[in-house]
């Protein structure tokens, strides 16, 4: 048998590392003699930089930014052998890094995510990979663009301030600060969605509520998003209402489509290409891939349904352990996995299953590993 582990992180309790690493002795405990091949993956979110630097090598990166509220945090990047820059928004601009009832999209801020981008271009990269998911913000990637020089003013030549909740204000995008090294750069968005900007699927509507928005707030905020997207076309001549992934990060994906000339791609595409998961897949037994919470939105761009989709093309059956399902979690078997499991083995806090999460994670894969065995004994 041999075994081929991609699982993304489970945030808040495990890493992608972890989880490789517990699904490894697991399987090993049940088929000693197979095979197993540990390739952690990420999406765009939390674990991102890690992936990376676990397949390819290199350095991670740590300085002090400004955070989602406007004060300092701590947060890092990588950077890979070939010289290349991976960055998470969320080490910068994270929905972690803001307490539950201080969360507020209205004025939460991108700016440290574009200090990220300036720490990177003064090491000298020359390609940028951001990675977009885990958001604590709404402001369409304003404040990442401030932090490189691009001036966003009201109707009186002011400066906006922080936050979504402020581009109502917005008359007037001033390029001409932009830092020059960005007309040299290559910056690829890693993009964990396909939402729009705007609309029901926009990233208002949406996400906008697990960031604190009420209702109102949400209508606020796409409004303003779509005002934003109206005075970006008008004078720069970009089309970002409608584009798939621009409302990713509470529209970051959108910031940097148009103000950075970034290109966003699927971000499990971008984690499969560099860690060459294709060769390692082909003539596997089985795939074990999973996530935090697997449920309707896996099928719109989630590392899962990434990996279930390449390892379907090789022939080779793929199922996913997460730690809970979700609403209509279903909808991923015809996305291409094959199978779905919860490790939680009985009814729990939320509290009891982060700290348990890796003893829960262990009894699953045993449990799975046992019934394979039965199934190798029957008919191989």
């Amino acid at each position: 048998m041999r075994f081929v582990i991609a699982p993304d992180s489970y945030k808040g309790s495990l890493t992608a590392v972890q989880v490789a690493d517990i699904i490894a002795e697991g399987l090993l405990e049940v088929f000693p003699q197979a095979e197993v091949l540990k390739v952690p993956v990420a999406d765009g979110g939390e674990g991102t930089v890690d992936a990376f630097l676990c397949a390819l090598g290199g350095e991670k990166q740590f300085i002090k930014v400004t955070g989602p509220l406007g004060e300092k945090v701590k947060a890092f990047f990588g950077i890979l052998p070939d010289g290349t820059a991976v960055i998470e928004m969320a080490a910068a601009s994270g929905l972690p890094l803001v307490p539950g009832n201080k969360r507020n999209p209205l004025i939460t801020t991108t700016y440290g995510t574009g200090e990220l981008i300036k720490a990177a271009l003064e090491k000298g990269c020359h390609t940028i990979i951001v990675g977009i998911g885990g958001s604590a913000t709404n402001d369409g990637g304003v404040g990442m663009a401030q932090a490189l020089g691009i001036r966003f003013l009201d109707g009186k030549g002011r400066e906006l301030p922080f936050g979504g909740g402020s581009l109502a204000r917005l008359a007037q995008i001033d390029m001409s600060g932009l830092d020059p090294r960005i007309t040299n750069t290559t910056i690829i968005v890693a993009c964990d969605v396909d939402n729009p900007l705007c609309g029901p699927r926009g990233a208002s509507a949406v996400f906008g509520p697990q960031k604190g928005a009420s209702p109102d707030t949400v209508k606020v905020l796409d409004q303003n998003l779509a005002h934003y997207a109206k005075v970006i076309k008008e004078q720069l001549g970009i089309d970002i209402l409608n584009l798939p992934g621009a409302g990713a990060a509470g529209g970051l994906g959108a910031g940097l489509v148009s103000l950075l000339g970034a290109t966003l791609k699927p971000g499990i595409e971008i984690v499969i290409s560099s860690t060459k998961l294709e060769e390692k897949i082909k003539g596997a037994s089985l795939v074990i891939t999973g996530e935090g919470k697997t449920d309707y939105q896996t099928a719109h761009g989630k590392a899962p349904v990434g990996i279930a989709k390449l390892a379907k093309k090789l022939g080779v059956p793929v199922l996913a352990i997460s730690g809970g399902l979700g609403e209509r979690y279903e909808e991923v078997y015809e996305a291409g996995l094959d199978a779905v499991f919860s490790i939680v083995p009985r009814p729990v806090t939320l509290e009891q299953a982060f700290a348990k999460g890796h003893l829960f994670l262990k009894e699953k894969v045993v449990n799975i590993a046992r019934l394979l065995k039965v199934w190798e004994r029957q008919f191989l």
